[in-house]
């Protein structure tokens, strides 16, 4: 039988009502056990901030990335005990009457440096003459750290950094630069975090016109945050966890629990205006909204853990902290908000019905102007699906120039000693003196020099380093130095061309082996591993979350419709973040888009655009099995939902966006984009091309092959429950 002319669910008919599901037994513990449920969250949320307080964090960052020429290059240098192998500060001079005079004090501090902890070695500037530029006005002393720059403690390159600065003076300007150095300068900041709170208490408050009302949500979201934040601390101890993680957590936490709480109590209003009483409507919100709520965070989940497919450890372990971060948002929107519901029920619940009341008696239908949007885009659905389509596509369209990379000093504050460094750097020796390509030679000291004859003869090398031997000889260092800035395209095409054109010519004729590291080419490495594995990880994501849609809505169309929608959103959002952060538009320092960016953004914004999907569809699905219309059932559906998904949205979007004031470029890239997709996901695709798309399939939106019908275990989202608004117009049974 084509499904559907199903008869409609037992759950569907009058008088007939289902056993509470799994979660209405939930919010029925919860609310019976309201002090309990929430003392026992207040106990788990303070042993967990006192533990981790007590045991502290041991982020660190991990961008190695084995079977690639940088990493090789690393693996190989210090195996051979090559100082080159570990990362380096420069101590940048600069005396507009000359170094030469401040040679005595550069020297004395110089010295102090070379005894602190974590410095391998100190190399002067007045060493060697290439480290002074040729009016003699900048230099720079370079310090060799014993290890990679995030795997030194950040005192020690703090102590380096002040016992450095203490030269200064006398017209000598001192500044630091390197990665370590970046990494220890203190970001302020944390502002954002309050804004975008703050922001949708606002969103909330004006929705619900009450601040108890609108404080349930953010109250939910903080407990979850709280937790999440404790435990990936202390996960830190025995995971990889880079130290960007927990920005990230709070961004994504505090967006998804107020719009996973929000769609509960949502749900819970609606059952108080049709006359539920409190338990009743608390059981029958997580009974229906607390499905999807699961299902959606489900979904997030499984996009996020597709991350684990990259093979990448520094994106494994941000997406396990993110996915746990999710997960426990979803337990307290499904335990915690019960029991805030069952303890402020009567306060709320008079308020909400007098709000009703006075909407009522002002002849105000709630869901009106959504229905009428709805009616619009069903008179007219093929103009509507392409002036968004095409809207949709242009601002796609600059994401297919993306260049992934990292930034570097040059991005940092005008002020920061870092970028000031940089700067100066780019003053006495070119642009490309800020990226050196650190080239490993394995042989003689024939094709060391053979190496170094070869890069200075290689067009976009400004200058290349005599070799400097390894301690046992076995290996050699050459450090060229672009005539291009890091961040820059053409030194992008150097690297590639130095190994697939340049040094695989030369290693057959010396017979040694040359690689190709330092932070510039690691970071290249990583962008393009990134790049070759997008393809199998979106398939991983799409294919799961179309298969969880599949099973939920048994329907072939709904989640074919649901993965182009979304990877629409997504490529908008990741177009507009390439115009702003790589073109430079509003004034934003161009260079490339963080590498990791747009895999974290495709997992989390795919994962969340499913709550908005799962919500409306769920809806629009419950409308349809009820009367068997589909026109209808659009209608109706976006009439439900419209209201909350807009509010919902509205405050992703403010927290999301509050992220751009972050000094952070990084979390810069990530508020935008988030901001971007949910916005559109919200306001273009909800709200016009699925009430389009679902117009156009009509009855075969809900087509499922009969082979698969009988194979598909069946899940749904709905549940029984009072008759709705549509029972007491007479409305079942109507397109039968």
């Amino acid at each position: 039988m084509h499904p559907h002319r199903l008869p409609p669910p037992p759950a569907a008919r009058p008088g007939v009502f289902a056993r509470p599901g799994v979660f209405g037994r939930l919010a029925s513990w919860s609310g019976r056990h309201r002090w309990g449920a929430l003392l026992l969250w207040l106990a788990v949320v303070a042993v967990i901030t006192v533990g981790s307080q007590a045991a502290g964090s041991a982020y660190r960052n991990d961008f190695s990335l084995p079977g690639t020429d940088s990493q090789s290059a690393a693996d190989l240098l210090e195996r051979h005990g090559s100082a080159q192998a570990g990362d380096s500060v420069q101590i940048v001079l600069k005396d507009s009457a000359g170094l030469s005079g401040d040679r005595a004090a550069v020297e004395r501090t110089l010295d102090r440096v070379r005894d602190l902890p974590s410095v391998a070695e100190v190399r002067s500037p007045y060493a060697d003459a290439s480290a002074v530029s040729e009016d003699g006005t900048i230099g720079y002393a370079t310090v060799v750290l014993d290890a990679k720059a995030e795997e030194v403690p950040k005192e020690d390159v703090t102590r380096i950094a002040d016992t450095a600065r203490s030269a200064a003076g006398d017209g000598l300007t001192v500044e630091l630069g390197g990665e370590a150095v970046r990494g220890a300068e203190e970001e302020g900041g944390g502002s954002a975090e309050g804004a975008g709170m703050l922001a949708a208490l606002v969103i909330l408050v004006l929705l619900f016109g009450s601040v108890v009302a609108a404080a349930l949500p953010l109250v939910t979201a903080l407990f979850a945050v709280g937790g999440a934040v404790g435990l990936i601390a202390l996960a830190s101890h025995v995971f990889t966890v880079a130290d960007f993680t927990p920005p990230i957590m709070m961004l994504v936490g505090l967006g998804v629990g107020v719009d996973y709480a929000l769609l509960i109590f949502y749900r819970y209003r609606h059952e108080l205006v049709r006359g539920t009483d409190r338990d009743t409507a608390a059981r029958t919100a997580l009974d229906a909204a607390g499905r999807t709520v699961f299902f959606a965070g489900c979904t997030v989940i499984i996009a996020l853990l597709g991350l684990v497919a990259l093979g990448l450890g520094a994106l494994q372990g941000v997406a396990l902290a993110v996915a746990l971060t999710v997960l426990v948002t979803m337990a307290a929107s499904l335990t915690l908000l019960p029991a805030l519901l069952a303890l402020f029920g009567a306060r709320i619940q008079r308020h909400v019905l007098k709000r009703a009341a006075k909407a009522e008696a002002k002849g105000v239908e709630e869901g009106r102007g959504w229905r009428r949007l709805a009616t619009a885009v069903q008179r007219r659905p093929l103009p509507a699906l392409l002036a968004a389509g095409v809207a949709l596509l242009a601002l796609s369209a600059p994401a297919a120039g993306m260049r992934l990379g990292f930034a570097d000093a040059g991005n940092d504050p005008a002020t920061s000693t870092s970028r000031q460094a940089y700067d100066l750097l780019a003053e006495g020796f070119g642009p490309g003196f800020n990226g050196p390509l650190v080239v490993v030679a394995q042989g003689d000291e024939a094709a060391a020099t053979a190496l170094r004859t070869t890069l200075t003869g290689t067009p976009g090398i400004a200058a290349a380093t005599p070799p400097l031997p390894s301690p046992d000889g076995a290996v050699s260092t050459v450090i060229a130095f672009p005539t291009t800035a890091p961040q820059a395209e053409p030194t992008a095409d150097l690297v590639h061309t130095l190994r697939d054109e340049v040094l695989p010519g030369l290693a057959d004729r010396t017979g040694a082996t040359y690689l190709i590291g330092g932070p510039t080419a690691a970071a290249q490495d990583f962008a393009d591993s990134v790049s070759s594995r997008i393809p199998l990880f979106v398939a991983i994501v799409v294919g799961l979350s179309s298969l969880l849609l599949l099973v939920v809505f048994r329907s072939l169309w709904i989640p074919v419709k649901a993965a182009i929608l979304n990877l629409l959103s997504i490529a908008a959002a990741l177009g507009v973040i390439t115009l702003v952060f790589q073109h430079g538009w509003f004034g934003v320092q161009p260079g490339p888009v963080e590498a990791f960016i747009p895999v974290m953004i495709f997992a989390i914004v795919f994962g969340l655009s499913m709550d908005y999907e799962v919500f409306l569809v769920s809806r629009i699905h419950e409308e349809w099995e009820r009367t068997r219309d589909p026109a209808l059932a659009v209608r109706e559906g976006l009439a439900s939902t419209g209201r909350v998904i807009t509010a919902a949205a509205a405050i992703m979007i403010v927290v999301f966006a509050a992220f751009v004031l972050s000094p952070s470029r990084m979390l810069q890239q990530f508020g935008l984009g988030l901001a971007t997709a949910i916005l559109l996901d919200a306001a273009v695709i909800r709200c016009l091309v699925v009430p389009a798309v679902m117009h156009l399939l009509g009855r075969h939106a809900w087509w499922l092959p009969a082979p698969l019908a009988r194979r598909l275990p069946r899940v749904t989202l709905e549940t029984a429950g009072p008759p709705s608004d549509l029972d007491s117009r007479g409305l079942r049974g109507c397109g039968r």
